[in-house]
């Protein structure tokens, strides 16, 4: 079956995340499509196949073929989708031979290089596995699914050297929560890869430090008629507050290495307000200066209002995986060697989010990030190439037919 087929397939398993849920995985698409996963696996002739009970991520190998001191290498995917738009009943269709003009998705929604969908024009000529313009296309991570089982078919039956490969689906990664239960003395692997980038070619070892921060405001309330010089607008502090952190580091004025300050979520009335935050930040002392601005923000409404009217919470979610990966650097050096084989100029871009390779990387699997060829993830607008698809698989044999030749050594 071809990568192609396969992600047409999966991307029909309606698997949204929900960070509301408080279960795992937060939905029960997700474990059906694990479930399906581990059949498939098995049929290919996979060992050890198993989905955990704790998040319904499902596992796989394939054994080595040699007797030589090949790495264990690991390829990872996550099944989930954003909940940034629908993944309910995902209707794909192909644009053969894509002319550079507008694609019209449906009778309202359509995208063109000229009308902000300027990526449109690096994939001139190819066909595009494009939406309805009503969900999301999926290729967030089913992408990344279908390049590695395919990867995964091809290995099982040929009789190029390699080492032991670990095969992992992980759930819940779009919320956050990928790697929190994740195996890794069971995976078994030397280091592993993530695929889960955009654009084919890219190749991912930085990622943003991650926090949040809650902020709650306490009013008091009075009846307006008589509020002069005593009611304390929790809503209007909350706006006060927001307007003391610098709007350059706003998430639309950002882009490349500059983090940001995002407020997410907002609600209130007079007598408490609440405001949801993350902050972002390659450089986790910038990270740290993000921090210490919105405590001073506190600290001066707290000044002008009184003690306890702003209460400022955080915590720190994720760190830049690029010093656990660099001590590796054959990892990055192979799967550059892997892209130029199949005439793709590979490109280090740093991740503006997080990945599942990030935490995992911090609990001892080395893990950088690689494409899967998709662009414009959680909307509407999503696509992906066919070729993306064709190629990839290729990518990631290449990568274990290096190793399996000694080109490279942890």
């Amino acid at each position: 079956m071809t990568a192609l087929e396969r992600f047409l397939n999966y991307i029909t398993w309606e698997t949204t995340s929900s960070e509301a849920s408080g279960v795992r995985p937060s939905t029960s698409g997700q474990r059906l499509l694990t479930e399906a996963l581990a059949k498939e696996m098995r049929d290919l002739g996979m060992e050890n196949v198993r989905i955990s009970e704790a998040d319904g991520a499902v596992y796989g190998a394939i054994p080595a073929n040699t007797d030589a001191a090949v790495p264990a290498i690991g390829f990872l995917a996550h099944v989930d989708t954003s909940e940034a738009a629908s993944g309910k009943n995902v209707r794909a269709r192909i644009v053969k031979q894509y002319d550079g003009g507008t694609i019209r998705l449906n009778e309202t929604v359509s995208m063109a290089p000229d009308t902000g969908f300027a990526c449109l024009r690096e994939v001139i000529g190819e066909d595009l596995i494009v939406t309805d313009g009503t969900t999301l296309l999926g290729a967030d991570d089913k992408a990344g699914v279908a390049e590695i089982m395919t990867m995964a078919e091809t290995l099982i039956h040929s009789d190029k050297p390699h080492g032991r490969i670990g095969i992992a689906f992980t759930t819940d990664e779009e919320i956050g929560a990928g790697p929190d239960l994740f195996d890794v003395e069971g995976f078994g692997c030397d280091f592993a890869y993530t695929v889960d980038g955009g654009p084919l070619g890219e190749l991912e070892y930085e990622n943003f430090n991650a926090a949040s921060a809650t902020v709650t405001v306490r009013g008091l309330g009075v009846h307006p008629g008589g509020a002069k010089n005593m009611m304390k607008n929790a809503c209007i502090i909350a706006m006060e507050y927001n307007d003391l952190l610098p709007a350059a580091q706003r998430p639309e004025h950002t882009e490349g290495y500059e983090g940001f300050i995002h407020l997410m979520e907002m609600s209130g009335e007079v007598t408490e307000a609440r405001l949801q935050y993350i902050l972002r930040d390659h450089d986790l002392e910038k990270l740290r200066e993000k921090q210490r601005l919105m405590a001073a923000a506190a600290e001066f409404l707290n000044g002008k209002y009184g003690p306890g009217t702003v209460i400022l919470e955080g915590k720190d979610t994720y760190f830049n995986m690029r010093e656990k990966i660099e001590p590796h650097r054959h990892l990055l050096d192979a799967a550059a060697a892997a892209f130029r084989t199949q005439g793709v100029e590979p490109k280090a871009v740093p991740i503006r989010g997080g990945t599942d390779g990030a935490q995992l990387s911090f609990k001892g699997l080395p893990c950088p990030n690689l494409s899967t060829g998709g662009y414009q993830f959680h909307g509407v607008f999503e696509f992906i190439p066919v070729r993306a698809l064709e190629v990839m698989p290729k990518v990631l044999l290449e990568i274990v037919y290096s190793y399996g030749r000694g080109e490279y050594h942890v």
